[in-house]
């Protein structure tokens, strides 16, 4: 017999929560959503952070990515942080979101960054988003970040625009299904000024970037895009 796919059955799950048919409250996700690197997804997830802790709610970063970009990391400062789990694959360190320590400290509120990652292996899930569930399935909030070259059904499109494979994706339905969904907005030139002033990537990523992804054309692409799929779900809503 065929054997059930994991997506499908997570979708049963979560729409059985949603429900309230399984006796559970689920935790609602927000996904802080743009068009590419250095549009502000982060630091606009922090902010929010910032708010629903003024309100006295427990919130805690369960898992940043280590960026280079000072605005973001100020942020950081007087928010709980859950620290990384240390691994090593083929020699080299690597830092993973700790679900485990996430889920036993179990805040209101938890932030993880970039949806869509790829875990390393030995982790318990492949996928960040699976994580998230497994989050969501104890009834804690999360905040995430997604672009929109990550959304599996816009792979190939971006793959023709770009002429770049991006090899992370995300099932659409996890961003169909969040609870919220802000668009974080950015003019592509500002994008490109934030870029050539290191505010993206260091100098020398920022050169490559610029020669590659970072190109204008490319960008005014992929922000149309990520207009038009938040446009999308809201027509679906």
């Amino acid at each position: 017999p065929c054997r059930p796919n994991p997506d499908d059955l997570l979708r049963a799950i979560a729409a059985e929560e949603r429900a309230g048919t399984s006796g559970k409250r689920r935790g609602r996700l927000k996904v802080f959503f743009g068009y590419a690197a250095g549009v502000g997804k982060t630091y606009a997830m922090l902010e929010a952070a910032h708010v629903a802790q003024d309100h006295k709610r427990d919130v805690v970063v369960g898992y940043i990515e280590p960026h280079t970009r000072p605005d973001t990391l100020a942020r950081l400062e007087g928010l709980e942080v859950l620290p990384p789990r240390e691994m090593c694959y083929k020699g080299m360190p690597l830092r993973e979101f700790d679900v485990d320590a996430a889920l036993e400290r179990k805040p209101d509120l938890i932030l993880v960054d970039e949806l869509a990652h790829t875990n390393a292996s030995g982790s318990r899930h492949a996928k960040r988003y699976l994580d998230v569930e497994e989050l969501l399935h104890a009834g804690i909030d999360v905040y995430t970040t997604v672009n929109v070259q990550h959304l599996e059904s816009l792979n190939d499109v971006v793959g023709g625009i770009t002429g770049i494979r991006v090899a992370e994706t995300l099932p659409d339905w996890v961003f169909d299904e969040a609870d919220d969904v802000e668009l974080i907005d950015l003019p592509v030139d500002e994008l490109l000024a934030r870029l050539s002033a290191g505010k993206v990537y260091l100098p020398e990523q920022a050169a490559r970037a610029s020669q590659h992804f970072f190109r204008k054309g490319n960008l005014i692409a992929l922000r149309e895009l990520a207009l038009r799929r938040t446009a999308d779900r809201v027509d679906d809503e």
